[in-house]
């Protein structure tokens, strides 16, 4: 007999879609890199990740960790807050999960299955205590492991959220969710993901934060409450996340308007900002500007703002000399 799978599902009210943002989290990726490091096979793209920190940690005590963060299941809702702006800051959602709650940290420690239990009795018996153990033990491997490698993930994440941001603009509803991941299915007035529980909630004009990941790759990951809905799915081009430097640029085009105005140009194959070109290219922020500006003057780029940021982008005159080249 074929098992009924099942889902989590959100029923959208005709305002609901307005309420749609988006959001990447450094803590998040951080608690994801602790099953990368388990279970590497899982996630084998992160392999060169994995064989930069591992000596590393030789030093670090992760054991409370990876006992409520196991390798599958369940894993404690506290050390993953749903980020609360568009950028979310390492230290600020940090400073979150040092205010859970004990008695609610107890009890989502109660739930994990498949770890070490006398490691889960001693949280439990203190939560106050053992929050903050795990806090500083994050902090500690952030510091040891991430914090290096956290402006390429940023990058790749601050690309995806612009890309989806404006297919969700062009597109609506529909669009976005018809290819964000298998698992993700849009039904009407409801999104449906497929995971091992059921659940089933109207999101109550709390909108729903879309989370792109580097380090949850292949998989999706949802939060309910009594945490504001979040769906985590993977992002792009995560196959390109450990590759060294710049794109290359073709010999012509290099020829024509030098070799770094010829990456940057190529490199916008995808709308970006300045400080996410600059950690591609390993520049300089105001170097690149410079590069931008020449580019922009020659026609070759045009420039958007939105909120804060401003994207650059090819004009179809760039276009055309990066397919020539």
């Amino acid at each position: 007999m074929q098992k009924k799978s099942c889902h989590v599902e959100w029923v959208f009210a005709p305002d609901d879609v307005a309420r749609i943002r988006f959001a990447f989290s450094p803590i998040w990726e951080l608690v994801a890199s602790l099953r990368t490091l388990r279970d590497p096979a899982r996630r084998s793209l992160h392999l060169p990740w994995v064989r930069a920190v591992r000596p590393r940690l030789a030093g670090l005590d992760l054991s409370e960790l990876f006992a409520l963060v196991p390798t599958a299941g369940y894993l404690v809702d506290f050390v993953t807050p749903t980020p609360d702006t568009p950028v979310p800051d390492f230290a600020a959602e940090l400073d979150r999960v040092r205010r859970t709650p004990p008695e609610r940290a107890a009890a989502e420690a109660g739930w994990v299955s498949g770890a070490d239990p006398r490691i889960v009795e001693r949280f439990r018996a203190d939560p106050e205590a053992g929050v903050a153990r795990v806090a500083d033990t994050l902090q500690r491997y952030w510091e040891v492991a991430f914090a290096e490698f956290w402006p390429r993930v940023h990058g790749l994440l601050e690309g995806e959220v612009t890309r989806r941001s404006r297919q969700l603009a062009a597109g609506g509803a529909r669009e976005l969710f018809s290819d964000l991941h298998p698992n993700v299915s849009w039904r009407g007035d409801r999104l449906a993901v497929v995971r091992r529980w059921e659940y089933s909630a109207p999101l109550g004009g709390d909108g729903l934060v879309l989370v792109p990941t580097a380090f949850w790759w292949p998989d999706t990951a949802v939060m309910v409450e009594p945490y504001q809905p979040m769906l985590v799915y993977p992002a792009t081009g995560v196959g390109t996340l450990w590759t060294e430097g710049p794109p290359p640029a073709p010999g012509a085009l290099a020829a024509l308007i030098g070799r770094t105005r010829a990456q940057i140009l190529t490199a916008l194959a995808d709308p970006s900002t300045t400080s996410a070109l600059a950690r591609r290219m390993e520049l300089t922020p105001g170097a690149i500007s410079q590069h931008l500006t020449v580019l922009s003057d020659g026609g070759l780029v045009t420039r958007r703002r939105m909120g804060r940021e401003v994207l650059y982008r090819r004009t179809p005159v760039g276009d055309s000399l990066v397919c020539a080249a």
